[in-house]
């Protein structure tokens, strides 16, 4: 992308590369390829031997997607990947060669124009100025920038973008860089490998990835989410768990579920306080408190006359109760952690306060690299943990993958996870306590002792988190049969973007 004003960002990966591409306001007059958008269309021109706008529509068609411009290419032939595209790459006659005293007429205007006020696409069809730009000004007003086709009836060759371009700043200069505006987000929006940062204000940034979709990534603003689903950064649940998750949480009724029955008359929400089976509605209707089933009032404080509890209905209410409880138990664990994860990414703030104050009270000059790499790791499993439970509560739970796991396996390997997971827990809430210890008011003696302290549990959480993570993989989805995507652990923290120079 040529731009006066754009800024571009490299993205780290231990594997690989990517970048972040910084969009703002003012990048609109933006026309050509940016470093990573020019990588793609260079493959393509090379791959085909196309001018830079063919390769460029193709892209566009195929959403950017290099690899799947050669998968076709190899499947379908050169031909076809053309013809799906609407790329016409023939070469047609340049009206300027004409003399200038040369009349035709617009086909589509009636009027008679010089030659040299004539446009023609790659397709051959060949319109007056006037016509053509009146057709960009109306497709770019409807939104339609990034395949304009050729105004010829039945013809679907997409226009050369430079021609748009030239014909609309004579008529309309701002909708000319709209148009430019058009044409950059379609890389960003199209594109499976970019993503623009989820922040609220939105930052103006998005984000490149060169490997696996299935990650979590750290804007250059600071947002840390997960590039799939662009949510907050969530693993190891996946994304389809954390929709279902979100959704039930919303929905708020398993307290209601677990403490409530319904009136089978008014089908009023109902709680029992206490005593017998036998609960009496305000409109007055007895009902069984076990199966939920209307009933008279005589009873005595193990029975009521003239009902019998349907045993299939009891199961059903039972094993709705069983998993209301067990949602609860989890949600708790869930918020209990957030809350957490709130106040120690408060507490991380604060340590970095504190190691200013130290170094500046310091002489000598002291690494406190210590401290900042105790604390990202207490934000960073703390994370791990809260989203750990929505995992657990989908992953050996009876819907989400009942058929592929019998119901002992389940058992077995959630009592191995909670296993895993409270050596993870029981590891952070030492690393918490001693981090949020006044240790630069310690005498040296102590200060030594809390900084090999901070230093040991900062490595053995490490280590359990991979301990958690290598669990999940290889005891829990490795035999499985059906493909589960996690975002793999990243020992450093989320990859962080950085500014190209």
């Amino acid at each position: 992308m040529d731009s006066d004003s754009s800024d571009y960002y490299d993205y780290d990966y231990e594997d690989g590369d990517g970048d972040v591409v910084e969009v703002s306001e003012a990048d609109s007059r933006s026309s050509t390829a940016s470093s990573c958008k020019r990588e793609d269309l260079q493959k393509v021109m090379e791959l085909l031997s196309l001018k830079e706008k063919h390769a460029r529509t193709l892209l566009i068609h195929y959403r950017w997607d290099v690899d799947k411009v050669s998968e076709v290419l190899v499947s379908k032939g050169q031909d076809r990947l053309y013809e799906e595209a609407c790329v016409t790459v023939h070469d047609n006659r340049d009206n300027s060669s004409l003399p200038r005293s040369f009349v035709t007429t617009c086909e589509v205007c009636m009027e008679e124009v010089p030659a040299y006020k004539m446009t023609t696409m790659d397709c051959g069809h060949c319109f007056c100025n006037n016509c053509w730009t009146e057709h960009f000004l109306v497709k770019i007003n409807e939104g339609q920038s990034r395949r304009i086709s050729c105004m010829a009836h039945k013809c679907n060759v997409v226009c050369d973008e430079g021609k748009i371009r030239t014909s609309v700043s004579q008529k309309d200069p701002d909708l000319a860089k709209k148009f430019d505006r058009y044409i950059l987000e379609s890389y960003i929006e199209d594109n499976k490998r970019v993503k623009w940062c989820p922040s609220v204000p939105h930052c103006g940034y998005a984000i490149r990835i060169d490997d696996d979709e299935y990650c979590e990534v750290e804007c250059a603003c600071g947002v840390q989410f997960c590039f799939s689903c662009s949510a907050e950064a969530h693993s190891p649940c996946t994304c389809k768990m954390l929709e279902l998750w979100t959704q039930k949480n919303k929905s708020g009724n398993d307290w209601m579920r677990v403490n409530t029955k319904n009136c089978p008359k008014c089908h009023k929400a109902v709680e029992k306080n206490g005593g017998c089976n036998l609960v009496v509605c305000i409109c007055r209707q007895g009902f069984c408190w076990l199966c939920g089933g209307a009933t008279g009032y005589q009873h005595t404080w193990t029975s009521i006359d003239g009902h019998t509890c349907k045993v299939d209905r009891m199961a059903k209410i039972e094993r709705e109760k069983s998993d209301s409880l067990r949602y609860m138990h989890h949600l708790d664990r869930f918020k209990v952690h957030k809350d957490s994860l709130k106040a120690e990414t408060s507490l991380k703030e604060e340590l970095q306060s504190k190691i200013s104050t130290m170094e500046d009270r310091d002489k000598n000059v002291v690494d406190y690299s210590w401290v900042k790499n105790g604390a990202d790791r207490l934000v960073l499993s703390r994370r791990i943990i809260a989203y750990s439970y929505p995992f657990a509560y989908y992953m050996f739970g009876d819907v989400f993958l009942s058929e592929k796991m019998t119901k002992e396996d389940r058992a077995i390997k959630q009592s191995l996870f909670e296993v895993q997971l409270q050596q993870v827990e029981s590891q952070i809430e030492k690393l918490s306590l001693f981090l949020a210890k006044p240790f630069d008011e310690y005498p040296e003696d102590q200060f030594k002792d809390m900084k090999t302290n901070i230093m040991t549990l900062t490595v053995v959480m490490d280590t359990a988190c991979k301990n958690l993570y290598d669990f999940i993989d290889n005891e829990i989805l490795r035999n499985l049969g059906t493909p589960i995507n996690i975002a793999p652990y990243q020992s450093k923290g989320v990859d962080k973007a950085v500014e190209i120079d």
